[in-house]
C-alpha cells in the first residue's frame, strides 16, 4: 500500500483546475494531522464521494471530512465570510462535526460584495475579452489586498472598533466609483456592512487565529501537515497563461507565500492530472476538440463545475502543459485522476509537442499569442475499451491502459504513483 511516510506533503494541480484534488487530499488525510488550504477562495471547488454521500467543498479544506484532523484555512485565502458559512452549515447538515477543528487565518482577507459587484461591472465592459470569471471578487479582493488602501482582513472583523474605522471610507469609496461605471448601481449601506460582519465575525470568533504561528508550533511539534493546493498550476498569476489566469499563485510556488511555511518543510510534492485535458473559461487550450469526442470526455467525467455549474472545455491530454506544470511546481509524483472516463473511446492521443508557426516546439510558451496559435501534435495510442471501475492493482488494469499510463509518465517526465478510476474514495489505485 502507498503510504506518505513524510511530514509534509503538498497536492497540486497541474493542469486548468478540476483535476480532483479533492479526493486525494481525502485519500491523504488520515495519514496527516493537519491539511492547509492556503490560496483562492470560493471559487475552487472540490467533490468528495464516500460512504454513499456527495460532499462539495469551496472554502473548507478537504481535512474537515476527518475526525480529529485540524484544518486551516491560511492567510493567502481571501475569504467570503458569509459564503463560508453557509458551507459550514452545509457540510454539518450531512453529519460532519466542524467546530474547533478549523482555524481560520486572521491575515487572510475579507470578501465583500462590493468586490462581487465591481468585478460584475468590469467583466460586462470587457465584452468578448472577458476573463470568465465567478464573479465571486475573488480577484477584486487580490487587488485590494496589493493596494492596501481599502483591504480588511479577518483578524478585522472581531476587532469591533478597527472594522468600524474602515468600513465607511471604503464603502463611501466603491459607491462613487461603482456608480460612475454603472449608473444603475445600488449604493452599499455602511451601516447595513457592519452589523451583518460585526456578526459573523463573533460566530467565527473562536476560528479565528494566527494560523502561521500555530503551523510553525506544529512543525516543532512533529505533527504531519497535507497542504491543499486550489486551482492549477496553469491558472498561476505569475507562470500560468496571463491574463487568464487566477489572481494568487496557484502553481507550488505558492505555498509558502500562502501559509507562512517555507517549502523545505515539504518532503513530498504530488502533481494532480486528469487523463485528458479540461479548462473553464477564457484562454487558449490547444487539445480543446469541439466534436463529439470532445462531448463524450465531458458526459463521461461529468465535467461541469462544482462551484459555477459551467460546461468545461474538454480535449486530449496536453503533456506540453502539464509537464510545465510540474516543473513550476516541482512535483515528485503523478496522480492520474479519471482514467475511466476514457475506457469507451477506441483510440486516445497525447499532445507531445506543438507546431507554432511551422516549427516543433516542445516547451510551453511564456506567451500568450504563441500558445493562441500553437497545433497539437499527437502520439496516438489504442483504447482498452474495458470498464476499469473496480481494478485496485495497476497489474490488473489492461495492457493499453497501463501503456497510456507510461506515456504519461514518459512525457511528464515524472513516474505514476496513484491512479484514480472512479470518484469513490476506494476507486483508488495505490500501488
Amino acid at each position: 500500500m502507498w503510504e506518505a511516510n513524510v511530514s509534509a506533503t503538498a497536492v497540486i494541480g497541474l493542469q486548468w483546475g478540476d483535476e480532483a484534488k479533492g479526493k486525494i487530499v481525502d485519500l491523504l488525510t488520515d495519514q496527516h494531522d493537519i491539511v492547509v488550504r492556503y490560496l483562492g477562495g470560493n471559487n475552487a471547488g472540490h467533490t468528495v464521494k464516500f460512504g454513499g454521500k456527495t460532499y462539495k467543498l469551496s472554502m473548507l479544506p478537504a481535512g474537515v471530512l476527518r475526525p480529529g484532523v485540524i484544518s486551516v484555512i491560511a492567510s493567502g485565502v481571501v475569504i467570503n465570510p458569509a459564503a463560508l458559512l453557509d458551507e459550514i452549515a452545509g457540510v454539518e447538515s450531512q453529519g460532519v462535526t466542524i467546530g474547533g477543528d478549523l482555524l481560520i487565518s486572521d491575515r487572510a482577507h475579507v470578501i465583500f460584495p462590493y468586490h462581487m459587484a465591481e468585478e460584475a461591472i468590469y467583466e460586462k465592459l470587457r465584452g468578448e475579452n472577458a476573463i470568465g470569471t465567478t464573479m465571486r471578487g475573488i480577484g477584486f479582493c487580490y487587488r485590494e489586498k496589493a493596494g492596501r488602501s481599502h483591504a480588511v482582513r479577518m483578524g478585522d472583523l472581531i476587532r469591533p472598533d478597527v472594522l468600524r474605522e474602515k468600513l465607511p471610507e471604503i464603502v463611501d469609496f466603491k459607491n462613487r466609483l461603482l456608480s460612475a461605471l454603472d449608473p444603475e448601481h445600488q449604493p452599499f449601506v455602511t451601516a447595513e456592512l457592519l452589523e451583518k460582519y460585526l456578526a459573523i465575525g463573533e460566530r467565527l470568533r473562536g476560528n479565528i487565529t494566527d494560523t502561521t504561528a500555530f503551523l510553525h508550533r506544529q512543525i516543532k511539534a512533529g505533527s504531519r501537515l497535507l497542504f491543499e493546493g486550489a486551482q492549477g498550476s496553469l491558472l498561476d498569476i505569475d507562470h500560468g497563461t496571463f491574463p487568464f489566469v487566477t489572481s494568487s499563485n496557484s502553481s507550488g510556488a505558492g505555498i509558502h507565500s500562502g501559509s507562512g511555511v517555507p517549502e523545505r518543510h515539504i518532503s513530498r510534492m504530488i502533481g494532480v492530472v486528469k487523463a485528458y485535458t479540461s479548462r473553464v473559461g477564457g484562454g487558449p487550450c490547444p487539445t480543446e476538440l469541439l466534436d463529439a469526442t470532445g462531448q463524450h470526455i465531458r458526459d463521461e467525467g461529468h465535467e461541469y463545475g462544482t462551484v459555477t455549474g459551467r460546461p468545461r472545455r474538454c480535449g486530449w491530454l496536453d503533456a506540453i502543459a502539464t509537464r510545465y506544470g510540474a516543473r513550476v511546481s516541482g512535483v515528485d509524483c503523478l496522480a492520474v485522476m479519471l482514467l475511466d472516463v476514457l475506457g469507451k473511446l477506441p483510440e486516445l492521443r497525447i499532445c507531445e509537442a506543438y507546431d507554432i508557426r511551422g516549427e516543433r516546439v516542445e516547451d510551453f510558451p511564456s506567451q500568450l499569442v504563441d500558445l493562441a496559435v500553437a497545433k497539437p501534435i499527437y502520439r496516438s495510442l489504442p483504447g482498452w475499451q474495458k470498464d476499469i471501475s473496480g481494478v485496485r492493482k495497476l497489474a490488473d488494469l489492461p495492457t493499453q491502459a497501463r501503456k497510456y499510463l507510461d506515456a504519461i509518465s514518459e512525457l511528464v517526465e515524472v513516474p505514476v504513483e496513484i491512479v484514480s478510476v472512479g470518484a469513490d474514495r476506494e476507486q483508488t489505485i495505490l500501488e
